[in-house]
């Protein structure tokens, strides 16, 4: 049985407070694999200002952080953000703030990098509209979304590939499509916003 609405910050409060490693970023093979791909999507490119909405427990966070002049990592989850602050403590380019996003947003915008790794599928369709909008004003024209979803069976909101296709629907006009890949587990999305 689907959530019929956004999971809330208590239902991930209550994963990290069980376990420091709830989904295993640090030990899976199959999330060490989505990493790396990942990091390829960037090619290489650095980035002025990023923003990785949902940075968990960091694992991704202090591998994305050497591609960024500055890395804004926000989670829902005060316990998953006290174990990312202690990963990344001596990647000073890293800062990290509890925000319920979409809900809630960064003060700061002009994003050239948004990264939205397991996340979006979190969301009903309301906050995905919200996310859309906030996403279209925020991330600067010619900056990147990168977007790596699992695509198997959830009890979330939305499925992985619900929540790409509805994502890219109500930014369509906006953005433009620079590589789709589709690996066994999961997908890998990647949008450059237009003008």
């Amino acid at each position: 049985m689907r959530h019929q609405t956004s999971l809330d910050a208590d239902y991930f409060e209550q994963m990290f407070r069980k376990s420091p490693d709830p989904w295993g970023f640090e030990t899976r093979a199959y999330e060490q694999a989505k990493y790396a791909q990942t990091l390829a999507a960037l090619d290489g490119r650095r980035f002025e200002r990023a923003l990785e909405i949902g940075c968990a427990n960091g694992v991704l966070t202090a591998q994305l952080a050497p591609y960024c002049e500055r890395l804004l990592a926000i989670d829902v989850s005060q316990a998953a953000l006290d174990l990312a602050c202690a990963r990344c403590s001596s990647l000073p380019q890293v800062t990290f703030e509890r925000i319920e996003f979409p809900r809630q947003t960064p003060a700061d915008s002009a994003f050239d990098l948004l990264l939205l790794s397991e996340v979006a599928y979190y969301w009903d369709d309301s906050d995905l509209q919200q996310a859309a909008d906030w996403i279209a004003s925020a991330v600067i024209a010619g900056g990147e979304l990168l977007l790596v979803h699992w695509t198997g069976e959830t009890d979330y909101p939305q499925s992985g590939d619900d929540a790409v296709q509805k994502l890219h629907a109500m930014l369509a006009e906006r953005i433009v499509l620079v590589q789709a890949d589709r690996q066994p587990e999961y997908r890998l999305d990647l949008w450059r916003m237009g003008a």
